[in-house]
């Protein structure tokens, strides 16, 4: 048995991903197109996408329900043996079902499609001719002559030329081919249907990816939290209101519009400035009267990337009128949910 080195086993994966894509443009690109279509009729007729697989397969298919569900197509995770035992209620005609199997002769799948068979179910296009609301199956098959191969209505082919593992037994290179379809399919749906950097953001409200997809009005402070000074006020109390609020900055407001603002860094430059003078000014001499702002409905990405950009540490949310809504740190953004 020859041993592979690490960076021969990734090849072997990189190998098998160009070769996927190479039947993507070529061979298999009117197949996927077919199968695109028909989970976007399902979606479009609020059925679901059911994958389900065995083993190493499996863990792949719960990855590719995941990832349908992120990107806006409803989907499930059907586990064949619990299919076998009740769990195929979940299947409604008008259903997706999406099979994964590097051998196409898993037992549990096989018993799976026969069960399906035996009910008239996965087998769309004689329902269709029927008039019915009937179920497309469509299979991730390393063989695509297999006996699941044959009993799909469509079968995509994940062959690979040989597995990363050197015994050629776990698999390796074909779920890495899965996987990969899997997300293709997933997001060509979702790049057809329309869906959005809005969409994802209403689906991904939690952790990290759930704060960059917020809305800056969601991460703002507020109300009695906003520090505001009007353009008499002294230093002294411009100063007090800055320590008190703790956001780095205080708006210079006038009749609840922004007339300017005063910074940490724009006190500090007027003290070196001004000297002991400085704290003879009124917030209307001190401040800087163009900031940048920001709208209340921008993502958050949206204004980490000014801040980043500008070396800034706050943006003052405006509405379209000029009034103030509230004022964003960057440390909001960087702490995570």
């Amino acid at each position: 048995m020859k041993e592979h080195t690490p960076a021969r086993l990734v090849r072997i994966e990189v190998e098998a991903l160009l070769t996927l894509a190479e039947r993507l443009d070529g061979p298999m690109s009117s197949y996927f197109e077919r199968a695109v279509v028909w989970v976007m009729e399902c979606s479009a007729s609020r059925g679901r996408v059911l994958v389900t697989g065995m083993g190493k397969s499996g863990i792949i298919a719960q990855k590719i329900a995941a990832t349908l569900n992120s990107t806006g197509t409803p989907a499930f995770f059907l586990h064949a043996a619990d299919a076998l035992h009740g769990d195929l209620g979940m299947l409604s005609p008008g259903d997706v079902l999406i099979v994964l199997s590097a051998s196409g002769e898993t037992e549990e799948l096989v018993r799976l499609v026969a069960a399906l068979k035996r009910e008239g179910m996965g087998q769309g296009c004689a329902a269709e001719d029927r008039g019915e609301a009937g179920n497309r199956m469509i299979s991730f098959c390393c063989d695509i002559n297999s006996t699941l191969g044959r009993a799909s209505d469509l079968a995509l082919d994940c062959s690979v030329a040989e597995e990363a593992c050197s015994m050629g037994l776990a698999p390796t290179a074909s779920t890495t081919v899965m996987l990969a379809l899997g997300d293709a399919l997933a997001i060509a749906v979702s790049q057809r249907k329309g869906f959005r950097e809005e969409d994802f953001a209403d689906l991904h409200p939690g952790g990290k990816l759930g704060k960059r997809l917020a809305r800056v009005r969601q991460l703002m402070h507020s109300g009695d939290a906003v520090p505001q000074v009007a353009l008499a006020t002294p230093m002294s109390e411009v100063i007090y209101e800055m320590s008190r609020k703790g956001l780095g900055i205080t708006t210079v407001q006038e009749a609840g519009r922004l007339v300017g603002i005063i910074s940490d860094g724009d006190l500090r430059r007027l003290l070196e400035r001004e000297g002991p003078d400085a704290l003879h000014k009124s917030a209307g001499e001190a401040m800087h009267a163009a900031p940048l702002t920001i709208a209340p409905d921008q993502f958050a990405a949206t204004a980490l990337h000014i801040m980043e950009e500008r070396k800034i540490t706050s943006l003052v949310v405006m509405d379209e009128t000029g009034a103030v809504l509230g004022v964003l740190h960057l440390h909001d953004l960087w702490r995570s949910n």
